[in-house]
């Protein structure tokens, strides 16, 4: 019988599973070989076709702040009139989090696998890292924020054509639990369908 038995604590772990903001998140982060692990379990998905349509970027270190820089800039740009308080914290917000992961979406159009598919893998992604996190003892959140959106940030990224960025998933880890936050009843959501 696959799999062999029930995972009780992990179970008990995904139902309590919570986002943290990413300016409550701090050190310790997963080191390399934890990321690894975090990032190789992530990238676990449903995939139609074993397409990959995905790829990851690390920002780890001073990566972090160095991408704050062009992140900086960029906002100066298409804000003039920002004041330096403002600048300053588009240069620090990937230093929220100890690492921060973009998932880029490399969708592949006009092939037999539909591009919701595709888009519903990285999705998997996204919420996989989040997930595997949680049970690695770290806390993460799933952004996007202006920059997801941004052509010259994509530019900085070196994303191509037909790639956007899914989301910037912070990781480290919380002070304290988060609040929990109103949840759909599964009875709401949840209906048996019935032969007409």
């Amino acid at each position: 019988m696959y799999p062999e038995s029930r995972l009780e604590d992990a179970l008990e772990r995904l139902q309590q599973r919570r986002s943290v903001k990413a300016m409550d998140l701090g050190d310790p982060g997963p080191n390399d070989s934890e990321l690894e692990t975090l990032l190789t379990t992530g990238i676990r998905v449903p995939d139609h076709g074993k397409l990959g349509p995905w790829r990851l970027i690390k920002f780890s270190g001073d990566a972090r702040q160095a991408f704050g820089n062009v992140l900086a800039e960029r906002f100066h740009s298409l804000n003039p009139e920002a004041r330096e308080h403002s600048i300053a914290a588009e240069r620090d917000r990937f230093m929220r989090a100890p690492v921060v992961v973009a998932v880029i979406a490399r969708i592949t159009p006009g092939i037999k696998i539909p591009e919701w598919e595709q888009q519903m893998s990285v999705g998997a992604v996204c919420q996989n890292i989040l997930v595997t996190a949680n049970l690695m003892g770290f806390a993460a959140q799933w952004l996007t924020e202006w920059y997801a959106f941004d052509e010259h940030i994509d530019a900085a990224l070196g994303l191509t054509t037909h790639e956007r960025v899914a989301g910037f998933i912070y990781i480290g880890s919380a002070g304290e639990r988060p609040a929990e936050r109103v949840r759909p009843e599964l009875a709401d959501v949840l209906t048996a369908w019935q032969v007409p």
